[in-house]
């Protein structure tokens, strides 16, 4: 068969680099057409494949999408930042978390109000835990332990929670206002609400 040589060759693609095209499609997607107008369909067309690739990988359009923000997420990672200071890098990194995120947030509610929740059966609190990467220690490890080692942090004084609390924070008003929030109310979380639960802990 003569093939036209203006015409690009179409690569095959395999595995981790297929489904990461395949969950990108599906969050285009998502973002152009909201979760109530997409289908499998939809997405296939998008990624230029075909409905039986996605099914063999999952069983229906829920799972897609979870697997879709799940993978947006975690390919969007946002720099913590190392000033030489806890509360400069508090203020720097839920900045740029709250700057980065606020479209994501914006996403993922969209879709969860238009029946993600109800087709995936999860409540409220399982939602938040799955898509909205509910343990971010582990990733603002190294914030706290170069405060830690400046002597500014006792991590071993200092709960988990009041750890994480600032970006609970953040995440709720993310959700509540899905917009990035106002330098006010971060300098606010930082130095009304947690550098006061960890001066009372003891440490300097």
């Amino acid at each position: 068969m003569v093939t036209d040589a203006s015409e690009p060759v179409r690569r095959r693609r395999h595995g981790k680099e297929l489904e990461s095209a395949l969950l990108v499609a599906g969050w285009d997607e998502l973002v152009e057409a909201g979760y109530a107008r997409m289908t499998m369909e939809s997405v296939a067309i998008r990624a230029r494949t075909s409905e039986a690739v996605l099914y063999r990988r999952w069983a229906n359009k829920e799972q897609l999408v979870l697997a879709a923000i799940e993978h947006h997420r975690n390919a969007h990672p946002v720099a913590v930042p190392d000033t030489g200071a806890l509360r400069s890098d508090l203020i720097a990194q839920l900045t740029s978390l709250g700057t980065a995120l606020a479209g994501y947030f914006a996403i993922v509610a969209a879709a969860s109000f238009s029946g993600l929740l109800a087709d995936t059966g999860l409540t409220p609190a399982q939602a938040r835990d799955k898509i909205l990467e509910a343990q971010p220690l582990p990733a603002l490890r190294p914030l706290y332990q170069r405060a830690h080692d400046r002597g500014e942090i006792d991590l071993g004084s200092v709960p988990a929670t009041v750890l994480a609390m600032p970006f609970d924070l953040l995440r709720h008003d993310l959700l509540m206002d899905l917009e990035p929030p106002a330098p006010a109310r971060v300098r606010s979380i930082v130095d009304e609400l947690f550098l006061p639960l960890v001066h009372a802990r003891g440490t300097s």
